[in-house]
């Protein structure tokens, strides 16, 4: 993958793989000699293991029974293994897609819009109250805040916030939503906030977290399309929440319109006018004042305790070329407006953005269908283009390389397990136990309120590794005893019956380290807790379906293995080998007899 989560993804590989190569070296190594020097046994100690023996044949005469049920109802089992798999890819199909779940680390950004020819006074006066707001909140600890800022836009301003510590204030979204109500009661002015993030990729200066471009070649056009699609996203309050755009186009305006002949017949000319005008309002320097250690620049203006108006604006009196002085009034007049405050294009194109936020239980993936609807709801022409940025391109781009990256990693370990066992049935056999690990997995997401994120999906990356480890120790077992004669039934019953014990201990140990993780404890561990919570709810899921599904598998993989022999040694002519000739249908639930005292064995 490429891009930033490419970056994220490449560093857990880097860990995983070096964390795995030094296990290797480890348990080839120090571990058989601890055993050869530790592995004696007092009596107390043999005392204690033939209690945990027992406790263990317990376990294991439960399980024998299972399996030879299931063992002689295969295509009952197999049914169950098809509906599995089905389920696992419905499921995927359906599940909310997310991009990064929201953390809580105590900070949140606010946002202040109020209207666009407000004074920096007015200003000033509105941002002291969203900030008094914050400050009598129960949940608040400190707040600092800014006004005029953004785009050097006089009507828009900045909050800092830090809240309590997690014990002392409930959740995030808890919070926000009891300041959103405060907030309402506070008019003339837009509040948007949004929790700080550690994790903030494709990061782009908005009110809201996620982002939308609009464009198009006719900036009216465009400009019009965006309000009305702002509009229709802000009206779907299921869908959406702060919604808003950096559109500023209603700025009052004062424009001046000089009569020129009035102007010429009175001796005002245009120069005069223009360095009058600049003299009272820009910053014309008329003199220096020189210290003994410093110079002082002498600027001209106009007294900056009037509050102009377009009738004061009049009222100044402009001097002719005879020296007289003649009003402002005489000659123009004062034409108010609508204009642009600001101007923002993207990609060399006037650009329109459209920043928004979800709803608590609302994924990313969601809102991406649901303004692809609202866009063909409103009739917005094809002229208009329409393009995610910041996060939420960075979650597209992650979304569409996310199947590939799933399906590479199981390719390789086909290829992988293919060259080891030299065969390309078995391979096959061992990734069965995949389709109830995601079926676990997304159950467990779904159950816990949470996307399939990319979080989500690193675990499910570690499920891959951990769940094939069971059928390795299974088929391995069971192509040994193969080789020494037994049936394919008798090989796979007695090859699970010995390793058991260690497909439960490491599973075990596995789900045991995670659940620590899932249980969302520490510093923004809402981060790492989807990670957490598909692994132990794949576990436990392929736990309990691998130890019985992956050996019918392996006996229809050794049957179709064997009429593959069959056949091809038909087509070259020459007699079929006696496990070929001697195989049963596909099917068939009685071919073989089932060991009855496999646990003693």
């Amino acid at each position: 993958m490429g891009g930033v989560i490419g970056r994220i993804f490449n560093e857990f590989a880097v860990v995983v793989t070096v964390a795995i190569l030094a296990s290797m070296f480890v348990s080839l190594t120090l571990t058989p000699m601890l055993c050869s020097r530790l592995l004696s046994l007092s009596k107390a100690e043999q005392k204690a293991a033939h209690g945990a023996d027992h406790r263990q044949n317990v376990f294991m005469r439960g399980y024998d029974r299972l399996l030879t049920f299931c063992l002689r109802h295969k295509f009952l089992v197999f049914l169950v293994f098809l509906v599995t798999a089905g389920l696992s890819v419905w499921l995927i199909q359906i599940s909310p897609k997310g991009f990064f779940p929201q953390e809580d680390i105590g900070q949140v950004s606010v946002t202040t819009i109020a209207r666009q020819d407000i004074s920096f006074d007015a200003m000033v006066k509105l941002q002291g109250q969203v900030a008094d707001v914050f400050s009598h909140s129960p949940y608040v600890a400190h707040v600092g805040w800014s006004a005029g800022s953004g785009n050097n836009a006089l009507n828009q301003g900045q909050l800092f916030v830090q809240l309590k510590d997690k014990d002392q204030r409930p959740n995030i979204d808890k919070v926000l939503a009891d300041l959103r109500r405060q907030l309402a009661n506070v008019s003339g002015i837009e509040t948007y906030m949004q929790p700080v993030q550690n994790l903030r990729l494709g990061a782009r200066a908005s009110a809201s977290a996620y982002q939308l471009a609009v464009q198009g070649l006719d900036t009216g056009l465009t400009n019009v399309w965006a309000q009305k699609l702002t509009d229709a996203m802000a009206a779907d309050h299921g869908a959406f929440t702060d919604v808003t755009n950096d559109l500023q186009n209603n700025a009052l305006q004062a424009t001046l319109v000089i009569d020129r002949d009035k102007a010429a017949t009175l001796g005002v000319d245009t120069d005069t006018l223009r360095s009058s005008l600049y003299g009272g309002f820009g910053t014309q320097q008329v003199s220096t004042i020189f210290g003994s250690a410093d110079s002082y620049k002498v600027v001209m203006e106009l007294d900056p305790k009037i509050e102009w108006s377009p009738e004061r604006m009049l009222a100044i009196k402009v001097r002719t070329v005879s020296g007289s002085l003649v009003p402002l009034g005489a000659f123009a007049r004062v034409d108010r407006t609508a204009g642009a405050l600001t101007v923002n294009q993207l990609g060399q194109l006037p650009a329109v953005t459209i920043s928004y936020n979800l709803p608590q239980g609302v994924a990313l993936g969601d809102s991406v269908s649901h303004i692809n609807a609202l866009k063909d709801k409103i009739g917005m022409p094809p002229t208009i283009s329409t393009a995610f940025s910041g996060t939420a391109k960075t979650f597209q781009d992650s979304l569409s390389n996310q199947g590939l990256l799933i399906g590479g990693a199981i390719l390789t370990i086909y290829i992988v397990l293919g060259m080891l066992y030299e065969s390309f049935i078995h391979p096959l056999t061992i990734l069965t136990g995949l389709p109830s690990a995601v079926l676990g997995a997304l159950v467990a997401l779904r159950l816990a309120g949470m996307d399939l994120s990319v979080i989500a999906v690193i675990g499910i990356l570690m499920l891959i590794g951990i769940v094939k480890k069971n059928g390795i120790m299974m088929i391995d077992v069971a192509l040994e005893l193969r080789r020494e004669g037994m049936s394919p039934v008798e090989s796979i019953h007695k090859a699970c019956l010995m390793r058991f014990r260690p497909i439960m201990m490491t599973t075990l140990a596995a789900l045991m380290g995670t659940i620590p993780i899932a249980l969302g404890t520490g510093a923004s561990a809402e981060l790492r807790q989807p990670l957490g919570v598909a692994v132990v709810g794949g576990l436990v899921a392929s736990q309990a379906l691998t130890l019985f599904v992956t050996p019918v598998i392996y006996v229809y993989m050794e049957h179709f293995s064997g009429w593959l022999v069959s056949v091809w040694a038909g087509h070259r002519g020459e007699p079929s080998p006696v496990e070929a000739v001697d195989q049963p249908s596909l099917f068939d639930d009685e071919e073989e007899p089932v060991p009855q005292k496999a646990a003693a064995e």
